[in-house]
């Protein structure tokens, strides 16, 4: 549903945002990066079907290069599920490391911002929920002015 007014998310807690993302570096080489690709669908498909493990939800794009927003209830829930051993993201992380990574066929990557209430600024106009937006409250949105310390 598209929301005509001009919204904004009201987080009232730390949280986290955790962009990550691949880059196919050599199309021809679909072994290399198929791989890849069918983790990336087994770890959100396991994040969708576990909230518990502190992913508040997501957007995801593809393409040559795939990107992944994922937003976090804490960065040590993050950290616990990315070094859970059960968990589809270690053993995907350990093949990439030791079948793909040294032929620089497939590149990864991925950034950690910290954020907490009063830090950040999200508008949504003429949208559905999407983004943080997707996974908080969303508000009317008032013009507010972001504090940043110097």
């Amino acid at each position: 549903m598209i929301n005509k007014q001009r919204m904004e998310p009201q987080m009232d807690e730390p949280f986290i945002v955790f962009i990550v993302g691949f880059r196919i570096n050599n199309y021809w080489k679909v072994h290399k990066w198929v791989p890849v690709l069918l983790a990336f669908k087994r770890i959100l498909k396991e994040l969708d079907n576990n909230r518990d493990k502190g992913c508040m939800g997501y957007e995801y794009w593809g393409g040559r290069v795939r990107v992944c927003i994922q937003y976090w209830k804490s960065y040590d829930q993050l950290l616990d599920y990315a070094r859970d051993k059960s968990a589809e993201h270690f053993p995907a992380w350990f093949d990439f490391n030791s079948k793909i990574s040294r032929s620089g066929d497939v590149g990864l990557w991925h950034e950690v911002y910290f954020s907490k209430p009063g830090t950040f600024k999200a508008v949504y106009k003429n949208m559905p929920p999407f983004g943080l937006g997707k996974v908080t409250q969303l508000t009317t949105s008032k013009a507010t002015k972001i504090e940043v310390d110097p």
